[in-house]
């Protein structure tokens, strides 16, 4: 963990704002008990429980799922900190009970994880969320803001209607089981003569995965596409939500949600099948 010890004294004197903090703290807990058992009602409901084991899936899906860790990890971690500093918690404070707070909550996935057949207790998990956690902390620490902001993009795959359910009915079940389409980006202003809100976007992804280590050849007595699996490297632009300025306080909420996704724009692709790809329209 990185923080300013030596923040300014008038960091540590701001006044608490009880009814922020108390308002903070009731809602991340409510939603976090929400996740955890709409978690266990989505992968756990038919799954047998078994004594708590380990699990390595460090090359999984390419990858993707470890990203997902670490962005899920930035994005619960970079909310508790900005909500402690808006109700009025020193820099320094809110980076330790606020920074740390993504690592915090994931971690109790990976033991639920540990105590079910199919899944294990992933060290692999527990670094990508530490990474992600890391991520926010150490540039609030050194430059008081997030230059390079990491976001998630999604649309369901075309391998996810030819999987006869393996990855998903629908949207939302593709969402948690389709990783063909997820991206992962990180965004950032490239340079001070353009405005600040403009960024350059870097991507990472990955298709032609019809399952974690290796492709199935069939799901549920139906054959599936023989298709090859490769990694997808991206270079797009986006926007900094946070950089336009806003007066109304819906609307810098407004800014600062919608900052986490990448938006749709044309995109550069090279991949690991050694191909140049150019979409004119990504997401």
């Amino acid at each position: 963990m990185i923080f300013n010890l030596n923040a300014p004294a008038q960091d540590d004197s701001l006044t608490i704002n009880k009814t922020t903090l108390t308002t903070a703290i009731i809602t991340e807990s409510v939603l976090y008990a929400g996740m955890i058992s709409g978690l266990r009602y989505a992968w756990y409901k038919d799954v047998s429980r078994v004594p708590f084991h380990f699990y390595n899936d460090n090359k999984g899906y390419l990858q993707i799922d470890k990203f997902g860790h670490a962005y899920g990890s930035f994005l619960e971690s970079k909310i508790c900190y900005e909500w402690l500093r808006k109700a009025g918690v020193s820099k320094k404070k809110a980076l330790l009970y606020g920074g740390t707070m993504g690592i915090v909550l994931q971690t109790p996935i990976e033991v639920f994880d540990g105590l079910y057949e199919g899944w294990g207790f992933s060290w692999g998990d527990m670094i990508a969320n530490g990474a992600g956690s890391l991520f926010l902390m150490s540039q609030e620490a050194l430059f008081d803001d997030q230059l390079i902001d990491f976001k998630f993009s999604f649309r369901r795959s075309s391998y996810a209607d030819a999987s006869n359910g393996l990855l998903g009915d629908n949207q939302l079940e593709s969402l948690f089981y389709d990783y063909n389409g997820h991206s992962y980006w990180l965004s950032f202003s490239p340079s001070n003569r353009i405005p600040r809100w403009v960024n350059v976007s870097i991507g990472y992804s990955a298709n032609g995965m019809y399952g974690e280590f290796r492709n199935f050849t069939s799901y549920k007595k139906v054959p599936l596409p023989l298709v090859e699996r490769h990694r997808q490297f991206l270079l797009s632009m986006d926007i900094d939500w946070t950089k336009i300025p806003a007066d109304r306080p819906f609307l810098r909420k407004l800014f600062f949600a919608l900052n986490h996704i990448k938006l749709p724009f044309p995109a550069l692709e090279y991949n690991s099948l050694k191909q140049w790809k150019f979409h004119s329209f990504y997401f």
